[in-house]
């Protein structure tokens, strides 16, 4: 197994850690280079800037994405490690971002992820050299790796809040998301790109107003899936969650005649009715499943 050990500073640290994050977004200010040192479901460890030379936590792999801040934002909030957008911002610049508004950072998302205490914290690898300004990847077939990474494991083991994380499960690739472990943050990142940054009923590209939502909510026992999901322009998810929309499981749209009935308006809703999907993800594995579609025109639409 490969693994990845990325440096970060401690203020980004403390703040996930503090909050106990169950996902975070590793970001790198001007970074449009895409990641590819380890896959989708492989870990991802922090290490603090020197001098303090240690592992202190990490995660697991899900993507790396560039994205403009306002989306990295909506997607993870204060998972990002800082309070406020505008925080988020200035903690960008301050290392070298852009100062437009909308500048485009690396991304890299991680689920599950996990924080060691200090007295747990584990020195840098004999292997590590002062020279490395963004971090090294490391294989358990290796000598160093495969020490590294049994500090690592006995730690990982301590935390009885995290049973997932040593797992004999697959854990890589698309068997990695398919179990559905990424956190909200990482599934609206999904779910935006599966569709390409387009509304899926009306292809609408206007990013700051289309939202990734649940068709079966989390809170009802649908989980963090792509197939659960639906990237819509905000006004159609919010008809969408209240059941005066559906789509239905050979991804036709039906609007209900409720729209007309209790506000004697929606004539622009009502010419999307009997249309298919105008946008669907190009990976067919992650079309809206049949059973969450199924639900949603069953339990919470009303014709």
């Amino acid at each position: 197994m490969k693994f990845f050990v990325g440096i970060t500073d401690s203020k980004w640290f403390n703040f996930l850690a503090d909050r106990m994050a169950d996902e975070a977004n590793f970001w790198r200010p001007r970074s449009t280079q895409q990641f590819h040192a380890i896959q989708v479901g492989e870990p991802f460890l922090f290490k603090l800037h020197s001098p303090a030379d240690f592992i202190v936590g990490g995660g697991f792999l899900v993507k790396h994405e560039v994205l403009p801040i306002s989306l990295a934002w909506k997607a993870f909030g204060e998972k990002n490690g800082a309070l406020t957008f505008e925080d988020f911002r200035q903690n960008i610049i301050n290392l070298g971002g852009g100062t437009e508004f909308d500048h485009r950072i690396g991304c890299t998302i991680l689920a599950e992820t996990f924080f060691f205490k200090n007295e747990e914290w584990i020195p840098s690898p004999p292997d590590w050299k002062g020279s490395i300004m963004v971090g090294k990847t490391y294989d358990t077939a290796m000598e160093i790796g495969k020490n590294l990474w049994a500090e690592v494991e006995t730690r990982l083991q301590r935390l009885a809040n995290k049973p997932s994380l040593l797992s004999a499960e697959p854990k890589y690739g698309a068997e990695y998301l398919a179990r559905g472990r990424i956190g909200q943050g990482a599934f609206r990142v999904l779910v935006t790109d599966a569709y390409t940054r387009r509304c899926a009923i009306t292809a609408e590209r206007t990013l700051p107003v289309l939202e990734a939502g649940h068709i079966k909510p989390f809170s009802e026992g649908g989980g963090h899936l792509i197939t659960n999901g639906l990237l819509l322009r905000s006004d159609l998810h919010t008809l969408f969650d209240r059941g005066y929309i559906t789509v239905t499981p050979d991804l036709r749209v039906e609007i209900s005649s409720r729209i007309r009935e209790e506000f004697d308006n929606g004539k622009e809703y009502y010419k999307l009715h009997g249309n298919l999907l105008l946008v669907q993800p190009k990976d067919k594995i992650n079309l809206p499943a049949r059973e969450f579609l199924q639900w949603h025109n069953e339990q919470k639409f009303a014709s």
